[in-house]
């Protein structure tokens, strides 16, 4: 297992630097006919736009002199209908494929969320929930400098600077040599300054995510903060953030100003070189004014992709680091990618078995030692204990959110960690104390497990746990919104609402972590009756907080440090006056 484990390691750190031989493949190859369209206008484009400084010539050298006015209406016929054909294909471009690569954004947005959901439980225990936010909404921006104008203009850039270079070889290559130098020393301080750029938007990625993670905990907890008067303390570790991000800008724009400024120092160089050396052959009637106006257009034309480039490069340098970190993320594991889990669960009675099962969250930390009970199929089993003892543990490897160590847990007689996770889990139901409810309405909540449910169904549902003793007293009934996680409802109807939907799921085996400790009288007796409804034949695996709520449990474990050191009947336990009796007896003086 863990040889396994550093493999999988080795094989994400491995990956986590994207070559562009492989976003050509995934990205770039499948979107291969938009590309070459937007290949083929960009050609069109650039090509136009050499009709003007070459026509340029001809009105110097021949048009103006000879007085030819039927020329000089041909010729801005024809730079006319260049400019047109500029002006349609730069439309087109951008049309075509700046909503593909808009497209492309909300498909990789969709499978990284895909991917993040399919990770096991662990994974989300050890990152932050604004963090994968960042994740998923932003790292995937960059791509649409690879499938939209980014990728294209540098290829059209590439286009316009070869036939220019060509053209400008034509008039003078003298000329064309001492500008090429300048631009070869540009491309090298390029090259280096992308390289060091790269590594920059990776980190800012990562910056991102701790920024937007810190923020969403910060405003999901704002009653604590504003209790515990700390919003100073959050205001200064969110600007502690938001300065780290800057700086990591600062870098990158450090980078980005040297190659500007670099290029118009040595294309400035460049351009008062060609004034004198064009000057001087003009002098000296080597070369004619309609040659130099070309050729110093021509030069703005090779010049300004090149120069372009460093924009476009950077645009592509964040593209890559975007993607190097969603890469990361596609490459770990999901639950279901587990090879062993070949048994798919047809139908289900619901005999969960413990068996010597053993488990540690951390290697020298067990915190379950050799557990073996059985649930038999409708049977309540209460776990009880102290705080820490292992009873969320035993709950969380019923609901395959964990996996055993050593020793084996069985559902029907099957190895639970063979069995497919869908196949088992379409029978599972599960009622948390600090129950999660989504923001909408009562209505969506219920139906969240089987939003196909009929209203009979659901009405059964509501009527089952007893929450229509509150929904008939608000105007809109079950079409009443309840606020995010459910902060206009109380902890009561919280809980009752929670319970219509796991009696709405219909599943064979509940797991249910008993929350009646923090709620008055009269909600915990409606509570105790929608529990009752909803344990109904099911095989149910209870936390028991009230020992007294747990009365008729079909056998109670008592839990301490990782070991069961009692089970029996209530009856039995009391009569045997070890552990569970002195719990018993101190909650009832209570």
């Amino acid at each position: 297992m863990k040889h396994h484990k550093k493999t999988n390691h080795k094989k994400e750190k491995r990956k986590s630097n994207v070559s562009i031989a492989s976003v050509f493949k995934t990205i770039i190859w499948p979107k291969r006919k938009l590309v070459f369209i937007g290949l083929v206008l960009i050609a069109l484009n650039r090509l136009a736009s050499l009709v003007l400084p070459l026509e340029s010539k001809t009105l110097i050298d021949e048009v103006i002199p000879n007085k030819d006015y039927s020329a000089l209406k041909n010729l801005l016929i024809i730079v006319g209908t260049a400019i047109l054909v500029q002006a349609i294909t730069s439309f087109l471009l951008t049309r075509i494929l700046s909503v593909q690569a808009q497209y492309l954004i909300s498909e990789l947005r969709a499978q990284v969320q895909r991917k993040v959901l399919s990770l096991p439980i662990s994974f989300f225990d050890n990152t932050k929930s604004g963090a994968l936010v960042s994740r998923i909404m932003s790292d995937v921006e960059g791509v649409r400098n690879l499938i939209g104008t980014g990728l294209v203009q540098m290829v059209g850039g590439i286009i316009t600077a070869i036939i220019s270079l060509v053209l400008l070889i034509r008039i003078s290559p003298s000329m064309t040599f001492f500008v090429l130098v300048p631009i070869a020393i540009f491309g090298f301080i390029a090259l280096k300054a992308f390289g060091y750029i790269r590594p920059i938007f990776r980190t800012r990625g990562k910056i991102n995510a701790e920024v937007k993670g810190r923020l969403t905990e910060t405003l999901a907890g704002v009653r604590v903060i504003k209790a515990f008067n700390a919003e100073a303390q959050e205001h200064k570790v969110f600007e502690e953030g938001v300065d780290r991000l800057f700086q990591n800008v600062k870098k990158s724009l450090t980078a980005t100003a040297a190659m500007t400024s670099s290029s118009t120092f040595l294309l400035g160089i460049a351009s008062t070189g060609i004034m004198g050396i064009g000057g001087y052959k003009i002098m000296m009637d080597q070369l004619t004014v309609g040659d130099f106006l070309s050729f110093t257009l021509l030069l703005g034309f090779m010049v300004a992709p090149i120069v372009q480039m460093s924009n476009i490069g950077s645009q592509l340098t964040e593209a890559f680091a975007g993607l190097d970190r969603t890469e990361e993320l596609m490459n770990k594991a999901a639950e279901e990618d587990n090879e062993e889990r070949t048994i798919a669960l047809k139908e289900l009675k619901g005999n969960i078995a413990f068996k010597n099962v053993s488990f540690s969250y951390e290697s020298d930390k067990e915190v379950l030692h050799n557990i073996s009970f059985d649930a038999p199929a409708g049977s309540v089993t209460a776990l009880v204990g102290s705080s820490g003892s292992g009873k969320s543990t035993m709950a969380g490897l019923s609901a395959t959110f964990l996996t055993p160590n050593s020793g084996k847990i069985t559902i029907d007689n099957h190895d639970l960690s063979k069995v497919k996770l869908s196949s088992y889990r379409r029978y599972l139901g599960i009622v948390l104390q600090d129950e999660f409810l989504f923001e909408g309405t009562i209505r969506e909540n219920i139906v969240f497990p089987r939003p196909d449910a009929s209203e009979e169904d659901i009405q059964n549902a509501v009527n089952a746990a007893y929450v229509n003793e509150f929904t008939d007293r608000f105007d809109k009934g079950l079409d009443t919104l309840i606020g995010e996680r459910g902060v206009k409802l109380s902890g009561g109807q919280r809980q009752r609402l929670a319970i219509a939907r796991a009696i709405l799921a219909n599943p064979k085996i509940i797991i249910l972590d008993e929350a009646t400790s923090n709620l008055d009288t009269e909600s915990e007796a409606l509570i105790q009756k929608s529990l009752a409804e909803l344990m109904k034949n099911r095989t149910t695996i209870v936390i028991a907080h009230r020992l007294s709520t747990i009365r008729k449990a079909d056998q109670i474990l008592v839990i301490e440090a990782g070991n069961i050191v009692e089970r029996g009947t209530h009856d039995e336990l009391i009569a045997l006056q070890g552990r569970y009796y002195d719990l018993y007896t101190y909650q009832a003086k209570i």
